[in-house]
């Protein structure tokens, strides 16, 4: 609110506050328009002329900023928390979330994405709870947890990307002695501003037939069969009906798709830079309803071109090192750091990757936004910057 040039009292005991400010495009400060304003805050009422700055701006003007988060620090701590805070009931998750630092301490790194590390310590079960909120795991390092969705063991290992609709039940158990972290994404805060979400408690212990260690799920093995979608099985609920994503089928894709550019048949969104998208099996779209995973890959000295776009993305580094640019802050990043692309921040890569610090020798990148939800109410828009 811009400051009145006139002191008036206002209303008692009501939120609103109104100011007649002397301004261009506003009316006349006199003494009927702050009586004007006067009855509109008694009634609770407000006027779109002295709003309509913040409320319709010329372009998106995000309440989160460009952040990043340095993975060694963040598993430092999750550490600490795993020699000091239990997993079971009252905590549910070892989880410790990403506070983007403009939106007042919540625990957001967008206005609609959770981001958070999760640690499991040794021999450890997080308890089994379901939500409405869609969910899933990204393991940039390590391997020996299951998470157990609907009963069926899902194994967790660097590189796979785990996706879960809400409303499953799930649990999680170290079946190894040493601990494991990862992250989770979640649209907590979208639900959250929306007043849709619900919760339950689960068993606080898994059975025996849920704590094995198959190297596949159920679920790999009917829906994990690229371009063969089972005639006999439906999904049961919205999202992806394959629970892993396996990070071989990735890491060739991505790698298969620079070869090609290389040979001159192209295959690569722009020189240099491979990106792939995960879906649903069952019909092509997005592998939860409210959240779009993808994972892309930037060749050593290739650079990516600055791209604006509604809704928000959170980037995980998960092999190399580079420069990232997002609206006028930049950073160099490595394994495992996180960072936050607001809406309408223009954001581009450089890789300065090598065989020494990447196993593919580029800047590898897993990302997830909250695009299906801007796409299906048409609010998506897309601008490459010179």
């Amino acid at each position: 609110m811009t400051e009145s040039s006139t002191t008036q009292d206002h209303a008692p005991g009501s939120p609103v506050r109104l100011h007649a400010v002397a301004a261009h495009g506003q009316p006349d400060v006199t003494p009927a328009l702050e009586e004007l304003y006067r009855g509109f805050e008694q009634e609770l009422l407000v006027p779109l002329w002295t709003e309509i700055g913040d409320l319709m701006p010329a372009h998106p003007r995000s309440r989160a900023v460009p952040h990043v988060w340095r993975w060694e620090r963040l598993r430092e701590l999750a550490a600490q928390a795993g020699d000091l805070v239990p997993v079971g009931r009252g905590g549910e998750r070892r989880a410790i979330a990403l506070a983007n630092p403009s939106l007042g301490g919540r625990p957001f790194a967008t206005p609609t994405l959770w981001a958070a590390i999760q640690y499991l310590m040794p021999g450890e079960d997080a308890p089994e709870h379901r939500h409405t909120q869609h969910a899933f795991r990204f393991v940039v390092e390590g391997s020996g947890v299951w998470t157990v969705v609907g009963g069926d063991p899902v194994p967790m290992n660097r590189g796979d990307f785990l996706p879960q609709a809400g409303w499953n039940w799930h649990a999680h158990h170290n079946a190894t002695d040493e601990p494991m972290a990862w992250i989770d994404g979640l649209d907590i805060p979208f639900q959250y501003a929306t007043e849709a979400q619900f919760f339950e408690f689960g068993r606080d212990e898994i059975t025996e037939a849920e704590r094995t260690t198959p190297s596949r799920s159920r679920s790999e093995r009917l829906w994990g069969h690229p371009g063969l979608r089972p005639l006999a099985a439906a999904p049961a609920t919205p999202g992806s009906p394959l629970l892993s994503y396996k990070w071989e089928h990735t890491d060739a894709a991505l790698r298969d798709q620079l070869l090609l550019e290389k040979e001159g048949f192209g295959g690569t969104v722009e020189p240099g830079h491979a990106a792939v998208r995960y879906t649903n099996p069952h019909d092509g779209s997005d592998v939860l309803p409210t959240i779009r995973a993808e994972f892309h890959r930037v060749a050593r000295g290739a650079e990516t071109a600055p791209v604006r776009e509604t809704g928000s993305s959170v980037y995980q580094v998960f092999d190399g090192s580079g420069t990232v640019a997002v609206g006028e802050r930049s950073w160099s990043v490595t394994r495992g750091d996180l960072f936050v692309v607001p809406s309408w921040e223009p954001f581009s890569a450089r890789s300065e990757a090598g065989r020494t610090d990447s196993d593919s020798a580029g800047l590898d990148l897993f990302r997830f936004s909250d695009a299906p939800v801007f796409e299906a109410l048409k609010l998506d828009r897309t601008q490459k910057d010179a």
